[in-house]
């Protein structure tokens, strides 16, 4: 018998296999989710992953080179899907004043538009989640931190914002700290996707 997490008979005898493949049909549900989307408004699930990121992040993670980090693709890849952003009017290019081939990605007011109709595609995820007893959630929230900045640390994720790897998380004798916000973190205060959040040196 294989011993991979494919193998229904190999799932049944392991815990860790069947959390695999349990994250890999969640994964399903919101691609799906995103696919619909996408094909209602004429775009790919990308384009409105990049709108929906440049609408809730600083400008200066809004840019080609980050936008490949942020979401695992090749900048030939993402400098496409900005094209077509671009020709459909949905974002704006603002070029620096010191190099004139390097630009951050700004929405256009009809991209916000966009924005607002598309960025619930996840909603019925959520509503599921949200049935989930919040002794159940706050242990897989602790979990999928966890995993995170694990999958951060051997380089599968190449972007996380995650508060375990900022420069201002601390923990003694098991005790969360953010030194920015100067406050102790209990498990749900931890950030999946902190706006403050420094990169540990």
């Amino acid at each position: 018998m294989s011993n991979t997490i494919f193998n229904p008979e190999h799932q049944n005898t392991n815990v860790s296999s069947k959390i695999v493949a349990g994250l890999e049909r969640i994964s399903e549900v919101f691609r799906v989710l995103l696919w619909d989307k996408a094909k209602e408004f004429g775009l790919s699930p990308i384009q409105i992953q990049i709108l929906i990121f440049i609408s809730y992040h600083k400008t200066e993670l809004c840019n080609v080179s980050h936008l490949a980090k942020e979401f695992n693709l090749t900048k030939p890849t993402i400098s496409d899907a900005i094209r077509v952003l671009h020709k459909k009017d949905l974002i704006v290019k603002d070029f620096s004043q010191l190099d004139s081939r390097s630009y951050a990605i700004l929405l256009s007011e009809y991209g916000k538009q966009i924005v607002s109709q598309t960025e619930s595609f996840a909603n019925p995820l959520q509503q599921q989640i949200n049935t989930i007893s919040k002794e159940n959630l706050d242990d897989l929230f602790k979990t999928l931190n966890t995993l995170i900045y694990k999958l951060h640390k051997v380089e599968i994720l190449t972007v996380q914002r995650i508060c375990f790897g900022c420069k201002f998380y601390n923990k003694h004798e098991n005790i969360d700290y953010c030194n920015l916000l100067e406050k102790k973190l209990i498990s749900s205060d931890i950030r999946i996707d902190c706006s403050e959040f420094e990169e540990k040196t």
